[in-house]
């Protein structure tokens, strides 16, 4: 790991592999993109930083870091879009709370809440689990009667 100052200011690059988010894009999010300049669409990532630059003593250069996303899930339709705004306006509040954003409009200030409230009607991981199960046992009394 390079050495830096501890109040460094360290610039973030972001890595041209981009597998991750075109596996969990549909094929219209993509080709919206491509032909509307300026469309956006909303996603989770999980960004992990691949290499770095330090800086020698005395350059004015800054530490940069660059990251790739490296998992990704985009948001399929307008619900999980507005989720996926809302918990990003909870984290925005919770900077601002911090002291690291400027200013930000009105509004609650319970992040968990916001998060829990947003995430509220997704599938949970045991959910999810017991769907698969279910899944494998259709699966098996299929093949049985096959």
């Amino acid at each position: 790991m390079p050495k830096i100052d501890k109040d460094a200011e360290v610039e973030i690059k972001l890595d041209s592999g981009a597998a991750a988010l075109e596996a969990t894009a549909t094929q219209q999010q993509r080709r919206g993109l491509f032909e509307y300049p300026g469309t956006s669409v909303f996603a989770v990532v999980e960004l992990t930083s691949k290499a770095y630059t330090g800086h020698a003593d005395g350059e004015d250069k800054s530490p940069q870091v660059k990251v790739r996303v490296t998992l990704a899930e985009v948001a399929q339709d307008h619900e999980q879009a507005q989720m996926i705004a809302e918990v990003m306006r909870a984290m925005m509040r919770r900077r601002k709370m911090d002291g690291t954003l400027d200013e930000l409009g009105g509004g609650s200030r319970d992040v968990e809440a916001a998060v829990s409230e947003a995430l509220g009607n997704l599938p949970t991981e045991t959910e999810f689990e017991i769907h698969q199960e279910r899944r494998a046992t259709r699966r098996g009394r299929v093949e049985q009667h096959g």
